[in-house]
């Protein structure tokens, strides 16, 4: 039995404290046994504050309304501890207990006793619960019944318009509109903010096994018995006792009633429960069959097995009949078969279809027992054939389960509860288990069985006929026959118990092996006269005519004594065996002694095993020495004592005794622990009581005491043994919550005071030898009555504890928490029979005892120290050690005089040692339990705090007028939120916690610069605000405001600590930081950002300069968890009043981390959870009930289970992350909703709080920063991920701010004013109608508001209609149908006021119409790009709106990963601010308009289309952003220089940075020009080092053909692709997309690159044609481009060839092989702002076949220089190139080629430059390749040897074969020529920079 209740349940631990830190040995501190805490010396560093006396506070200062809510909070209740009795669960409907009459042995009193008596539990009377609450609704997305919209239909007048908010304007002032905001943002409210965290996440066998009849065979003769048990092969062992089985019909069972005269219900039982402790594979249910005793008869059998002879067989059944009428009672072994029971569970448990006998298959052995051979065979087969239907439905049914069935009987065959109906076919027996191993549980109930196993006979030496042998086995009292005892358990079928039983017989063996087990139940009083009797018989088959009617013939006696020297005889025997009568008085013998005639010469011929289960005997010497000198004490004993075979005198009885309680230790583990409960309390007696022995008193105090801790110690250390999580021996942690209760008193009190006055000297001088004689007089004894009437248990252990010495005070230290508890719970019994009304709580302990306390306290506490310092620091048996004193002042609290335990906590606060962080870290994990006492609050006086402000003496804290508060009432109110010295006397548990994390989180603290140290102070405060947050104590809000007033200092000291907040790690957005150096990529959400901060980013804008993080993010959660938690219990007048006399200084320091909570607290949910989340939301799904409905049946669950332990606080403490993977559907639907919901209320309390400061600020106070900073706040809570039900408040607020504030927003923060015109915006596309309706109202009302200022509605006007194109150009998500619906909702407001908002209204709705088009080709990036193009050039007169396109190009190219366009996207747009800033300031260091950007990009000239005319800077509102400053172009130059550089444009880095590197030499900027010429140096050196490996663009010529391609049809552009793709990848990849859009049918894919005839094309089809095309270059620009870059940037000449012959086939022979080159010119030059650029110009020329080979020859000649004179030579490259040269067999190869066009003259004098041409091409050709074998020749290892010979062989062949041609020089090339003329080459700068014509738009 299992005890899941315990006194202390350690679920406070400290986590995870693995720091070994060193301690000087100049801290050493001696600790010795006596030393007083006052002597300790005490650290200076650390000084706890003097406590309040609490008692004398609560009779004297107590107030009636303090009353009240302490009662509300339980009071202080004398009675807090509750010692009550609790009947021990029986599993069966009486005891098992002796029978009645019989006088029991006071060792066997005492165990009856102890298995008996009701457990004795201390519980706690105010145990309070969580209560169950509801979770409120996130808000639901309801259903759009509206029209669908397509992008053709822009008329918003036949658009229906959201629902509008009712009483927008409707209100008469600005407080009515606040009052009415804040009543709506108080519905419906979550009140338990921490109940929205996820709750925290938190084996033997007993096999059921049912045997059915067997089925009616044809041959079916005799009755047959089974039986079964469990064996465990490896440890080969049999497990359990035998279960018997009566399977056989009734006609059969008649056959046997001669011998049964009755049969008890509880023989016929069919199933059995086995146990198993410890599973194993190896475990089989052994099943042994057994038919009557017979002569073997098998012969006939063969015959009806083959021939089916009925007659026969009738005949054999009354043959079988027949004998069992005379032998019925002997049994015979007939078969066997083993079942595998862990194969058969799992088949039955992975395929519950497979048939019974496909499942037995293999595991069913059977085996006959007989000694012949020849028929071993056949009995298998008729036993298989007999059986087959028992093995398959016990197969079926073992089943594994937990719960205790209907109609089961104990091992004992008592009726377990629950009783059945009295039907005995359906009786269960449990069968008592064997474990394989030891299972070290103690005794629970009374148990006295004896089993006993025959196992071998040896008859082989016997001259008689004596082969049939059965031995009859009996239980003896006597020796008369009469005494044979009815203590035998029956068999199948038969009475219950049993005076005799017989072994069954095997037929003709001298020398049987038996395999039976006799079950016997033990007398509870055992004498000398109880022996084991056995009797041998011959059992004769057939009765022959000279002999009587008996069948038996006896053969000998044997037996066995149960009391060895009065203890149990178990254990292997071997006993001889007598052939004569046994004498008188045998029993009193060995057998081995009576002089009687023996067999065999007396040798032993019987073999047996005797083993006992019993509760009762130890088996043990040191126990049973020990319980029988203990019960020598109680009286009734004579002496000399026999113990075994020692006789102890009177005057050695406390020797001995001692001895017997030193050895306790020494005992067996398994003995130990069984009886582990008699044991202790037979020890805590001795304690108690003094002993008089011989008249002399026997003080066993001290060495009692020793043994219990030498006991506690080695359980401790036995690796057998369960521990708990905090190293706790569970079985000693069971006996103190259930088992211990205070020791009888003595009985003679007259006496013991009498005889106890060596007692009370021994406690005055020492314990270590209390014999040493002292002088006392009369007085003395007079004290010693008064003691020794007053003596108390708890009162002697703690002196025990106090001088205990050497090692076992160190074990007793070491295990303190064991004596920690056997302390509360004996003062807890104590002051259960106390008179509480009399006796006040200070005089219930006496203050010799409270000394004591106080020792033990201090001792402990420097043992701990002590403990680290140790050459092997042990911490974490530190940690234990600290823990148990913790909680033992914890229940010290409900026992004693508080302000005596407030004063321990000091002295333990002042003693550890505040420079090792690891005691800090204990100290905070002893403070944290302390701290989850039920009554708390009242412990920290809660009720006293002030829970509101004072009533202020202004009339109205708005009005001009009023006269400020006094200057010490608001020192008094900022007072309330420091941690003052009177704060922490008065509040003292709460003020120790608050002193320890502040100290934490103040860096410079000793000793506190520890991570472990923050977390664990800042949990500590988590898991108390928890608990206040569930209590159901708490629920009242006046109650709630006086809590949290009991924390305002830590809101003082998280606002201090803001620096040290880590709220990064959860941020799930990739949000760039403000500070535009760090921002490497462009941010998803830059378009965003137009004119204005992006607030995304405004969490790391607000906290710019902070220092490095020091707090993980769930630390910094649980902080600001507690944070919004007091500031949504507080009282709202206080939080007012505080936030008025609050410095500016602090308030931003509040707003601030109002912007951290607002970032930790955003829903964050994955794709999964978001779509789970949408479909419950649709459903219209409460979170509320859900959730709790989940959280509170797991905690009525826990409490269910656990009501007998105290109310932890730290049950609370929930996980926010859960790591299971394998989460249903439900699970995270469920989490999603949870997570919504504590977003929405965090959420909501950082607004309630911003509503409260925006009110407090009066008029006379500078607002603008106030206004400022909220806004900045709220905006942010917009950019992050929140609830509609938040979001819909906030616009509240938003709109109210506008109508109190809005010419200070308009005015003074216009990059604010941008940025909530674009967020506003955004909700406007929400598909949510809620939200969009909000925004709506909102958009309105700021356009409204900004009307009646002209310059404030320029400046919203421009925000908004920026704002709009932002939108439509940067969202992937973004639906055009409800931003128009929006605006249509817009216009209905507007309708009702003015014009101009209508007309602003329409201009919007242009600029959507204007960008609708873009959705249709979301996934056609070439022509998405040119469209945002376009509608980027279309903005060129507007340079904010160009600039917010160029950021969205930039982005998506990005998403791309296309980052050479996105960095050209920036470089345009630098180049736009540039030619605004030279036009507003002259500085010599800023650039001189686009023009200065023209090294980059040729392409940028065209952002100089910004003019003096068409800008004007002055004019309100516009190029107003932040990126139209100094700091802004160089934010946009180091991101596109990043850019470039990740598009690997290294060179590109370079010009960018000579732009940047001016302006921040002007600026001094030192920092920032390191950390560019870093970048340069990074640049340059990959340059070096990646050289010619880069990959640049690959270019294709794509043209379009059809009608079907709209504006496109004809057009050809040039696309740019990543460096390696080949042309299959381009062509699949636009054919897949625009058969996507005109089917496949449509397309055509055109696979070659000839013009295209329009005329030949099908209209209604869409033809493609892609041509690979390279970059063209004349050959004076290779001249300036001589790198592989320069080779690959500004490119706007392209080339393809077309290979063809005269007779029209592509390819031809050499000589009329001819080459059509093309070349395409385009708009702008590569790389540009989009990867696609239209041709505008195309050259063709055609090459003759001699210009043709001219080509090959020079590129075949290049190829070789340059592998030749390459720095690091690759040798293939180089002979591969060879080898096309110079090999033997090369077709076309160059020497075909010369010998085609040189081996003659051309007779057509236009050939002869050309042939000329050639020949000096091969004139280079072979000096490259001459060099290039030379080179080879280095390169080659020596087995290219020959190869390399080779080459050289063919180089000479192919030079000499070259020679004559190469030679020969024509004479007319020798004559005067005439220069070309240079005019018509035009310079590629000059190509380049003409402006080209305008593409038609």
């Amino acid at each position: 039995m299992q005890y899941i209740g315990m006194i202390y349940i350690y679920t406070l631990l400290a986590n995870d404290l693995h720091l070994l830190l060193s301690y000087s040995d100049n801290l050493c501190v001696l600790i010795f046994p006596f030393l007083h805490h006052s002597l300790i010396v005490q650290p200076q560093s650390y000084e706890a504050v003097e406590p309040l006396d609490l008692e004398e506070f609560l009779i004297s200062q107590l107030r009636s309304g303090d009353s009240v809510l302490m009662q509300e909070l339980g009071d202080f209740p004398d009675d807090d501890l509750k010692v009550e009795q609790v009947e021990k669960e029986c599993r069966t409907v009486r005891h098992s207990v002796p029978e009645d009459g019989v006088e029991l042995d006071p060792h066997v009193r005492d165990c009856v006793k102890s298995y008996i008596q009701p457990w004795l539990v201390v519980s706690r009377r105010y145990i309070f619960s969580y209560r169950n609450t509801t979770s409120p609704t996130l808000a639901v997305l309801s259903d759009d019944s509206g029209r669908t919209l397509t992008s053709s239909d822009f008329n918003l007048r036949c658009l229906t318009p959201d629902k509008r908010v009712e009483g927008l304007l409707a209100f008469s002032s600005p407080e009515e509109l606040d009052r009415f905001n804040q009543e709506a943002r108080q519905g419906h409210r979550h009140p338990e903010l921490f109940a929205l965290y996820p709750p925290a996440d938190e084996v033997g066998y007993r096999e059921s096994c049912t045997c059915y009849n067997i089925p009616v065979f044809e041959i079916d003769i005799e009755p047959i018995f089974a039986t079964m048990a469990l064996y465990d092969l490896k440890e080969k062992k049999k497990i359990s006792e035998n279960f018997y089985c009566d399977l056989n019909s009734e006609q059969f069972k008649n056959f046997l009633k001669p011998h049964t005269p009755h049969v008890d219900p509880s023989t016929q039982a069919r199933s059995a429960i086995f146990s198993i402790t410890y599973p194993s594979p190896d475990i089989y249910l052994v099943i042994k069959l057994k038919a009557f005793f017979k002569q073997s008869c098998l012969k006939v059998l063969i015959l009806l097995l083959v021939f089916q002879n009925k007659d026969k067989l009738e005949k054999l059944r009354g043959q079988a009949e027949t004998f069992c009428h005379r032998l019925g009672r002997y049994r015979m072994p007939f078969a066997w078969a083993t079942v595998n029971i862990m194969e058969v569970i799992s088949t039955a448990m992975i395929d519950r279809d497979v048939t019974d006998s496909d499942s037995l298959k293999g595991g069913v052995r059977l085996c006959v027992i007989d000694r012949r051979q020849m028929l071993q065979l056949l009995c298998l087969f008729y036993s298989n054939i007999l059986f087959f239907g028992l093995f398959c439905h016990l197969s079926s049914h073992l089943n594994t389960f937990h719960d205790t069935p209907l109609g089961c009987l104990s091992t004992e065959l008592i009726p377990l509860i629950p009783m059945a109906e009295k039907n005995t076919r359906h009786l269960i027996k449990e069968v008592l288990e064997f474990p394989s191993s030891e299972v070290y549980v103690p005794h629970n109930i009374y148990r006295n069985l004896l089993y006993v196993y025959p196992q071998r006979l040896n008859f082989v030496n016997r001259l008689t006929s004596a082969r049939n042998i059965t031995i009859k086995i009996q239980f003896m009292s006597g020796e008369d026959p009469a005494c044979s005892l009815p203590v035998i358990f029956g068999k199948s079928s038969s009475p219950e118990f049993l005076q005799v039983v017989y072994t069954p017989v095997t037929y003709h063996n001298k020398s049987p092996d038996f395999y039976e087990e006799v079950k016997l139940a033990l007398p509870a009083h055992l004498t000398e006269r109880h022996h084991l009797l056995f009797t041998f018989y011959h059992i004769s088959c057939q009765q022959k005519q000279n002999q009587s009617g008996s069948c038996e013939t006896l053969i000998g006696y044997s037996w066995l004594p149960i009391l060895n020297n009065d203890r149990l005889q178990t254990g292997q025997f071997c006993l001889p065996i007598a052939l004569e009568r046994l004498p008188v008085n045998y029993s009193l013998h060995t057998p081995e002694a009576p002089p009687v005639k023996w067999m065999d010469s007396h040798k032993g011929l019987f073999n047996l095993e005797v083993q006992a289960v019993s509760s009762v005997h130890t088996q043990d010497n040191h126990l049973e020495r020990f319980f029988t000198l203990c019960h020598a004490l109680e009286g009734g004993a004579t002496f000399p004592l026999r113990v075994r075979e020692e006789k102890i005198p009177e005057n050695k009885l406390e020797h001995e005794l001692k001895l017997s309680i030193i050895s306790l230790p020494s005992s067996s583990l398994e003995p130990l622990v069984l009886f582990l409960h008699l044991v202790l309390d037979k020890l805590f007696t001795l304690i108690m009581q003094p002993m008089v022995i011989a008249g002399q008193t026997a003080n066993l105090a001290q060495i009692a005491f020793e043994s219990v801790v030498s006991i506690v110690n080695s359980l401790h250390n036995s690796q057998e043994l369960i521990r708990d999580q905090q190293g706790r021996n569970s079985l000693l942690a069971t006996y103190l919550y259930w088992v211990f209760r205070l020791p009888d008193p003595p009985q003679d009190m007259q006496n013991a005071a009498t005889v106890g006055s060596m007692l009370l000297q021994s406690r005055i001088r020492s314990s270590s030898n209390p014999d040493i004689p002292g002088p006392h007089n009369s007085a003395e004894d007079i004290e010693v009555k008064n003691i020794l009437s007053a003596k108390q248990f708890h009162e002697e252990l703690a002196l025990q504890m106090v001088v205990s010495t050497g090692v076992c005070r160190e074990n007793a230290y070491k295990y303190a928490w064991f004596f920690f508890e056997l302390l509360v719970k004996s003062m807890a019994q104590h002051v259960s029979h106390l008179d509480k009304h009399n006796v006040p709580r200070r005089s219930r302990f006496s203050d010799r005892f409270k000394d004591d306390i106080t020792t033990i306290v201090s001792v402990v506490t420097a043992e701990i120290g002590t403990i680290l310092v140790k050459q092997h620091k042990e911490v974490e048996q530190a940690e234990k050690v600290n823990i148990s004193l913790a909680f033992f002042l914890y229940d010290l609290l409900s026992l004693m005089d508080r302000g005596f335990v407030f004063q321990l906590v000091k002295n333990y606060c002042n003693q550890v040692d505040v420079s090792m962080p690891t005691l800090i870290s204990m100290r905070l994990e002893f403070l944290r339990i302390l701290c989850s006492h039920e009554h708390y609050l009242n412990l920290s006086l809660f009720f006293s705090s002030p829970a509101s402000a004072p009533a202020s003496p202004c009339p109205s804290i708005s009005s001009q007028s009023s006269s400020s508060c006094s200057f010490q009432e608001q020192q008094r109110i900022l007072g309330l939120f420091e941690l003052s010295q009177d704060f922490k006397q008065q509040h003292y548990l709460a003020g120790l916690l608050l002193t320890e994390l502040s100290a934490a989180l103040d860096m410079e603290s000793e000793g506190y610069g520890n991570i472990d140290t923050f977390k664990k102070a800042i949990n500590a405060i988590y898991s108390l605000l928890c608990s206040h947050d569930l209590d159901h104590r708490c629920i009242k809000p006046e109650v709630r405001a006086k809590v949290a007033a009991l924390y305002l200092p830590l809101v003082g000291i998280i606002i201090d600590s803001t620096n040290y907040l880590d709220f990064t790690g959860m941020d799930t957005h990739k949000h760039a930081s403000d500070d535009l150096e760090n921002a490497s990529l462009i941010n998803q959400s830059v378009a965003m950002a137009i004119a204005g901060n992006p607030f995304n980013t405004l969490g790391r804008n607000v906290l710019q300069g902070k220092s490095v993080a020091t707090l993980a993010a769930d630390t910094s959660r649980h902080l600001l968890v507690c944070f919004l938690w007091v500031m949504k219990n507080a009282d709202r007048s206080l939080i007012q009043r505080w936030t008025i006399d609050m410095p500016p200084s602090q308030l931003n320091k509040l707003l601030e981390l109002l912007t951290i909570c607002v970032s930790c607290f955003e829903y964050r949910v994955s794709l999964l959870m978001y779509r789970l989340l949408e479909e419950a939301l649709l459903r219209g799904m409460g979170a509320r009930g859900e959730m709790m409905k989940r959280v509170g049946g797991r905690m009525d669950r826990t409490m269910g289970q656990r009501e007998h332990l105290r109310w932890r606080k730290d049950l609370t403490q929930w996980r926010q992350t859960n790591d299971r993977q394998d989460k249903t559907k439900a699970e995270l639907d469920q989490e999603a909703l949870i997570s919504g919901n504590l977003a929405t209320e965090g959420n909501l309390i950082v607004l309630d709080l911003l509503e409260t400061i925006v009110q407090a600020v009066p008029l006379s106070e500078c607002k603008d920063s106030v206004v400022g900073g909220v806004l900045k706040v709220l905006l942010h809570a917009l950019t992050c991920n929140q609830s509609s039900t938040f979001l819909s408040h906030t616009f509240s607020t938003l709109r109210a701010l506008v109508v109190k504030f809005g010419d200070l927003l308009f005015e003074e923060e216009a990059e604010q004013c941008a940025d909530l015109c674009q967020k506003v915006l955004q909700y406007c596309s929400s598909p949510v109608d809620e939200n969009r309706s909000q925004a709506c109202a909102t958009l309105y009302l700021i356009m409204r508001y900004s009307y009646s200022n002209a310059s404030n509605f320029s400046r919203v006007k421009m925000q908004v209609t920026m704002s709009l194109a932002s939108l439509v150009g940067k969202s992937s998500d973004f639906q055009e149908e409800y931003l128009r619906r929006s605006l249509r909702t817009i216009l209905a407001y507007a309708e009702e006021d003015t014009e101009i908002l209508i007309l602003l209204l329409r201009n919007l709705n242009s600029i959507l119409s204007d960008t609708v088009k873009m959705r249709e080709f979301q996934e056609d990036p070439e022509m998405l790009m040119d469209l945002m193009y376009r509608i980027a050039k279309g903005y060129q007169t507007s340079p904010d709106l160009r600039l917010t396109w160029l950021q969205n190009m930039a982005e998506k190219h990005n998403n791309r990963k296309c980052y050479t366009e996105s960095a050209m996207c920036l470089v345009h747009a630098a180049a736009l601010v540039a030619e605004y800033l030279s036009m507003l300031e002259d500085h010599k260091y800023l650039p001189v308009g686009s023009v200065t950007f023209q090294n980059i990009s040729p392409n940028v000239l065209e952002e100089s289309a910004v003019s003096d005319d068409i800008l004007s800077p002055d004019e309100d509102g516009v190029c107003s952003g932040r990126y139209f400053t100094e700091s802004g172009l160089v934010g946009l130059l180091e991101q596109a220089a990043e850019l470039f550089s990740n598009g690997g444009l290294y060179e590109a880095v370079n010009e960018v940075y000579k732009i940047i590197i001016p302006i921040l030499e002007a600026h001094r900027d030192f920092r920032k020009l390191a950390s560019t010429h870093d970048k340069l140096q990074r640049a340059f050196d990959n340059i070096l080092q990646k050289g010619h490996k880069r990959m640049f663009g690959t270019y294709f010529r794509v043209g379009f053909y059809g009608a079907k391609f709209g504006d496109l049809d004809e057009w050809e552009f040039i696309y740019k692709e990543p460096g390696i793709t080949h042309l299959p990848e381009i062509s699949h990849r636009l054919e897949n997309f625009y058969s996507q859009c005109f089917g496949d049918e449509t397309l055509v894919m055109i696979k070659d690159s000839t013009p295209v005839n329009r005329k030949q094309l099908d209209p209604n089809k869409a033809y493609i044609q892609i041509t690979y095309v390279e970059p063209f270059f004349d050959d004076y620009e290779m001249k300036d481009r001589l790198t592989n870059f320069e080779k690959n940037f500004n490119l706007r000449r392209f080339m393809y060839t077309t290979p063809f012959t005269k007779s029209g086939r592509p390819r031809g022979e050499l000589n009329e092989q001819y080459k059509r080159k093309t070349i395409l010119t385009t708009m702008h030059a590569f790389p540009y702002i989009k990867t696609r650029i239209n041709v505008i110009q195309k050259e063709e020329f055609d090459l003759t076949p001699i210009e043709v080979a001219i080509e090959d020859m020079q590129k075949k000649t290049r190829e070789l220089a340059v592998a030749t004179h390459r720095e690091q030579p690759d040798a293939k490259m180089l002979q591969m190139l060879l080898q096309g040269s110079v090999g033997a067999t090369v077709n076309q190869g160059p020497l075909e080629v010369a010998q085609v066009f040189l081996n003659e003259i051309p007779a057509d004098p236009k050939l002869f430059r050309h042939h000329n041409k050639l020949r000096l091409c091969f004139k280079e050709f072979i000096m490259r390749c001459g060099e290039a074998v030379e080179k080879n020749k280095h390169l080659i290892t020596l087995d290219q040897k020959e190869y390399q010979q080779e080459l050289k062989k063919n180089y000479n062949r192919l030079r000499e074969s070259l020679r004559p041609m190469l030679e020969r020089k024509i004479p007319e090339l020798y004559k005067p020529i005439i220069r070309p003329r240079l005019e018509n080459r035009e310079s590629f700068k000059r190509l380049s920079f003409r402006r080209a014509p305008e593409e038609n738009s």
